[in-house]
């Protein structure tokens, strides 16, 4: 992406110039007055795929996570979640910067990567002097190994041998060859992360990223956990069947897109049946959950639990079985709702609830404040920090715009993009033949009455088409499909907050 006056890469330039200076721990001293003296660890899990029904702690009768409830238990559970493009790369994208897809140019999953003009959350804590890690399943075209690391252990993309994983590790800013490893590869990964948590005794703040790979397809278990779920039976979705009687009120775009349970055949990504699925997907989390415990006792080892922010989130949810669906992609409430699970006991009190809507746009601002570092201004997500805090927002956003682009692709899920407030979700897919979804998330939350067309929802579907389009422009989207890929523009001078 080429540098504008106002591009990111070019007003943060003239911003590291400003303050190189100060780089080292100096930069670390302007901190608020209610953020602890001391500059905060922090633990970034990033799970793949989950949602936040899947953690027992959320009310999930047939999994246990109590490692994982622990976050929240002992912090703050963010309710409503959302990833603004439901698919791994954009959206860790979006989590390392605190920008739109339209904005990095990661739009889809095709070998991109966010481009080195635009630094990474972890480049700026590293130029503020904290030591920085990366690991487990790196998706963009290098890997994040161009950028620079205090330790790599990291592995490209998604499709990785689950038992003979492929890993690089490196070193202070080098990073050496793939060599294979044996053993189950979060298993792998998590032993080296812990190994290294365990090392971070000194005085300087240190930030690791430990990025998950199950339950990504093709949802292998751990051996250990091949036995999980024998005879539970689970419940279908009330939805499963409705392709049987043609997606009632849903549009083409929906309907025909190749994401079903038993027919879809794309590669190894492609389970067979309801049960199959949700039991392997369970199952993955359950691994996750179990590697925690070992991250956990790392933390308590170096005498840094307390003073490390643990973050869980995911880069999207996933669909089990609605509309005998799975994957992800498309704007409907299992793909898009994540979760956000943070423990940090010197500002956060024990079960903290907070309900606002959150996206993954905020999770870049929110460390920066955290870590009492200046919120560069061209960032298009909000700290949530004055939420944790318990602080009453009033001017917290009411709505949010959602993008999705990968097509012609795997799964077929036609482009849209849509608008989402607390009550009503619009969802326009694009390309010709134009189609919509109209839902009211109040009545309605499992998105079965689509009410677009309807007369008396006419001054509203008006409204929120608007409304898509003034997002647009806030946001700087002045993306178009028949725009040659990787020619994204910048954002609006100063950027936008949404």
């Amino acid at each position: 992406m080429a540098d504008t006056p106002h591009s990111p890469s070019a007003v943060d330039r003239r911003e590291f110039l400003q303050t190189s200076a100060a780089a080292g721990l100096s930069a670390l001293a302007g901190r608020t007055p209610t953020t602890p003296a001391r500059p905060p660890n922090f633990l970034i899990l990033v799970g793949e795929g989950v949602r936040p029904d899947e953690f027992s702690l959320n009310g999930n009768s047939i999994i246990q996570t109590p490692h994982l409830d622990r976050i929240g238990q002992q912090g703050a559970n963010v309710r409503n979640m959302f990833a603004i493009n439901a698919l791994c790369a954009p959206s860790r994208a979006t989590i390392l910067t605190g920008l739109y897809s339209h904005t990095t140019g990661v739009i889809d999953n095709r070998s991109r990567e966010v481009p080195p003009g635009i630094p990474l959350v972890t480049d700026r804590l590293h130029r503020a002097g904290y030591t920085i890690a990366c690991c487990g399943k790196a998706h963009s075209r290098h890997g994040l190994r161009h950028r620079h690391w205090d330790y790599y252990f990291g592995f490209l993309g998604a499709m990785t041998d689950y038992f003979h994983p492929r890993i690089a590790e490196g070193r202070h800013g080098q990073v050496g060859p793939d060599r294979i490893y044996d053993g189950y590869v979060d298993d792998v990964v998590t032993e080296h992360a812990a190994r290294w948590l365990e090392q971070q005794q000194g005085p300087r703040p240190f930030c690791m990223v430990f990025m998950y790979q199950a339950p990504h397809a093709p949802f292998y278990r751990a051996r250990r956990n091949l036995d999980l779920y024998n005879g539970v039976p689970i419940p279908k979705p009330p939805t499963f069947d409705d392709d049987l009687r043609g997606y009632p009120g849903k549009p083409r775009a929906f309907a025909n897109a190749n994401n079903k349970i038993g027919t879809t055949i794309l590669g190894n990504d492609d389970p067979r049946s309801l049960e199959e699925l949700v039991k392997d997907h369970y199952a993955g989390v359950v691994a996750n959950d179990q590697n925690f415990a070992r991250l956990w006792s790392a933390l308590e080892h170096s005498g840094q639990l307390d003073n490390t922010v643990i973050l869980l989130t995911s880069d999207h949810g996933f669909f089990l079985g609605e509309w005998r669906f799975y994957d992800k992609r498309f704007m409907h409430e299992p793909s898009i709702r994540v979760p956000l699970l943070i423990r940090y006991p010197a500002l956060i009190r024990p079960g903290t609830i907070i309900t606002p809507m959150a996206l993954n746009l905020d999770l870049a601002p929110t460390v920066l404040e955290l870590a009492g570092l200046t919120v560069p201004g061209y960032m298009q997500g909000r700290s949530l920090l004055p939420l944790l805090r318990g602080q009453s927002v009033p001017n917290w956003r009411q709505d949010w715009l959602y993008e999705y682009y990968e097509y012609p692709g795997w799964e077929q899920v036609r482009p849209h993009r849509g608008v989402r407030t607390d009550r009503y979700k619009l969802i326009h897919y694009y390309l010709e033949p134009e189609e919509f979804e109209l839902y009211d998330l109040a009545n309605d939350p499992g998105e079965l009455h689509n009410l677009y067309g309807q007369p008396a929802y006419s001054t509203l579907t008006a409204h929120l088409r608007n409304r898509i389009a003034e997002l647009r422009r806030e946001t700087g989207d002045r993306f178009n499909y028949e725009t040659p890929i990787g020619q994204i523009v910048p954002p609006p001078p100063g950027g936008c907050h949404v």
